[in-house]
């Protein structure tokens, strides 16, 4: 069977999987996963996910600095910018808002935001978007920012359906984890069933949120299955429907694929 499934969001250069990467890009191809995205999060740690990307054809970089990371070097615009020419980069990412972690002034988080949303303009490559108890001023600075223009993703959406709506006006996508899969969604699994269909991608967050039934241990890319099964029940449609609909949103998001790879047939 031809691979149909792609994970829009892991982190292949973390540890956990990095270690024992030749048995993870085995368990994904054996579990129909053709595509993957390995987002940056650190400057630092970029070498990494580029050496990944240019390693192997189906997956693909990104290049940001996550809204927690606090250490580390803090990219311009410019640089960003530069980064992003790399061929393998098809997004500026991740990156966003979250007051979960962090209390205080989030000026400064504000601040980077506004840096990556700047650098996809100037890029034409979307952005990989992190919310976290923070909605109104993610959307706020989205909408301020012009992002609209390049479009992108809410990666790992747990937001209310007011926040999907407003994000789908800027021309964005929803990405839903494997935390649809919880017991305790409910409210995941209502916006879920609302998303329409060309705007839904499907992703692990892996290493991290492993889905039922393999929840509380290692996430990987393999996973991604157990999340578009769901989202094909939730949604009443057939699995290998939602598997096509999503590969192709991806590619379509994410234009830049096209021009070094191809879409599995």
């Amino acid at each position: 069977m031809a691979a149909s499934l792609t994970d829009s969001h892991c982190h292949l250069n973390f540890e956990d999987l990095r270690n024992n990467l030749t048995q993870v890009l085995q368990n994904a191809r054996a579990n129909g996963v053709g595509h993957m995205l390995c987002v940056g999060v650190t400057i630092e740690k970029l070498p990494e996910v580029l050496a990944l990307a240019h390693a192997h054809s189906n997956i693909f970089a990104s290049v940001g600095v996550h809204p927690d990371e606090q250490s580390g070097h803090d990219p311009s615009v410019d640089e960003l910018v530069q980064l992003a020419n790399d061929p393998r980069v098809v997004a500026i990412g991740e990156t966003g808002l979250d007051y979960y972690r962090i209390k205080g002034d989030m000026t400064w988080q504000q601040d980077r935001f506004r840096r990556h949303i700047r650098a996809a303009c100037v890029a034409h490559k979307p952005l990989i978007v992190h919310t976290r108890e923070a909605a109104a001023d993610t959307i706020r600075v989205l909408q301020e920012e012009g992002a609209g223009s390049v479009g992108g993703v809410m990666h790992c959406f747990t937001e209310s359906w007011e926040t999907a709506r407003a994000a789908l006006d800027l021309g964005f996508y929803i990405s839903i984890s494997g935390i649809v899969t919880f017991r305790n969604a409910e409210q995941l699994r209502s916006v879920a069933t609302k998303i329409p269909a060309d705007r839904l991608l499907i992703e692990t967050d892996a290493p991290y949120l492993a889905p039922v039934p393999y929840r509380g241990k290692t996430n990987e890319p393999a996973f991604v299955r157990y999340v578009a099964e769901e989202l094909a029940k939730l949604r009443g449609i057939p699995f290998e429907d939602l598997a096509r609909s999503t590969t192709q949103n991806f590619f379509t998001l994410f234009k830049n694929a096209h021009s070094v790879d191809s879409i599995q047939a």
